[in-house]
């Protein structure tokens, strides 16, 4: 589950982590009261006015703003609420600003100069063990510093039983430059962000960047985090800050029928039974010369209700031509699913686009037949070149 930034602030503030002081505002009134409530507590003069969606590239693409008085608060705030942020990680349409994050300026003026530093937690699932990856270069996109800068990227691997022992962190610590106060600083961060992270059930906690300022203290001057669902059950907490504004409604909806639903940007609309065959389809769709609208798992029982369901959801996307079904008969036989397939297209009634069914595996013949006698407008293939054929042949009609 994704976090507003604001949202892993304060889970990682719980925990030592020190965070620069800042409240959400939901309106340009709010952002004014909690830009003077910033001040009165810190003494700040600027403010970062931050726009709070779950996409990364927000300042790039004009979501974070520098205020230098209360007038370019409410400014600013008026700007971001209520547009729609166009970043590397949304769609074409990007997402609608509901609110917005009002922190006190921490690049204050001092004796050092600040710098920037990046720091991601995440688990290592070939190591079996959690992993530190921080970089000297903050600020930037980490797949840019790995692409020009490789050698500036490091790891440190935790193990779990264990936990990050103080070495480990001083090591960090040394390979980012630091010395005296702010090295003691960052050891102390870095301990911290690991009890926080492990605490919460992370899989991802990702700072870019950490901020040395120039009194040498340490902030996170940004935080991604993102939570284990299958943890969200010890967490009753954190599943409350779930926000189902920043979800496509169709996603939300298949969760409601235990459908694993994922919305992308093609012209073939897809169900299967199973992850690594869904991933397969999707090639398959792109070598016949469409593109996947989505990725959909009926599981491993695909009756009547789950195909109707899905069906449903996917007729939902204006974008989709057709819809490619290919089911592998393992658990559930092919005819069984041919039948669902022929009863949910009667409680639908009329199905816009053709749809082209493969089944393969158990009784696989028996489906193809009942398909093909259905006398409704559905394509049945055996064979995955099959199924390619169909879809070509029909996206060039």
């Amino acid at each position: 589950m994704d976090l507003h930034e604001f949202q892993g602030k304060f889970l990682l503030k719980q925990y030592g982590v020190v965070v620069p002081v800042g409240y959400v505002a939901y309106n340009a009134d709010e952002a004014v009261d909690a830009a003077r409530k910033v001040q009165e507590e810190t003494g700040s003069d600027k403010w970062a006015i931050k726009a709070q969606i779950h996409a990364g590239g927000r300042g790039k693409a004009g979501g974070v703003k520098i205020a230098k008085s209360i007038d370019e608060v409410k400014h600013f705030a008026q700007q971001l609420l209520g547009s729609r942020l166009v970043t590397p990680q949304t769609s074409a349409e990007g997402k609608l600003v509901r609110k917005v994050l009002v922190e006190q300026n921490i690049y204050y003026p001092g004796a050092e100069q600040p710098q920037e530093f990046y720091m991601s937690f995440l688990l290592n699932r070939s190591q079996e063990k959690y992993m530190m990856m921080y970089s000297p270069q903050g600020g930037m996109e980490i797949e840019t510093v790995a692409e020009q800068t490789p050698e500036l990227i490091f790891s440190e691997f935790i193990d779990p039983t264990l936990g990050l022992m103080p070495y480990q962190a001083r090591r960090i610590a040394f390979n980012l430059g630091l010395s005296g106060e702010s090295f003691q600083n960052m050891v102390n961060f870095i301990m911290n962000l690991y009890k926080a992270a492990a605490a919460i059930d992370a899989s991802l906690v990702e700072i870019n960047p950490i901020l040395k300022a120039s009194d040498g203290k340490i902030f996170a001057a940004d935080a991604k985090v993102v939570i284990d669902n299958n943890a969200l059950y010890r967490h009753p907490d954190i599943k409350a800050m779930h926000d189902p504004d920043e979800e496509d409604p169709l996603e939300i909806e298949a969760s409601q029928y235990k459908l694993n639903y994922i919305k992308l940007q093609g012209n073939v609309g897809c169900m299967v039974n199973g992850a690594g065959l869904a991933m397969a389809t999707m090639d398959v769709i792109k070598m016949s010369g469409g593109e996947p609208a989505n990725f959909l798992d009926v599981g491993g029982s695909a009756d009547v209700e789950r195909v109707e369901k899905g069906f449903r959801i996917i007729l939902k996307d204006p974008n989709v031509k057709l819809i490619f079904v290919n089911i592998f008969g393992g658990i559930v036989r092919c005819d069984r699913v041919a039948n669902g397939i022929v009863q949910a297209y009667k409680n639908i009634g009329e199905i816009p686009v053709p749809i082209v069914v493969r089944l393969q595996g158990t009784n696989a013949e028996e489906g193809k037949k009942i398909i093909a006698e259905s006398s409704l407008k559905v394509y049945s293939a055996v064979k995955i070149d099959e199924a390619a054929y169909l879809i070509q042949d029909l996206l060039n009609k």
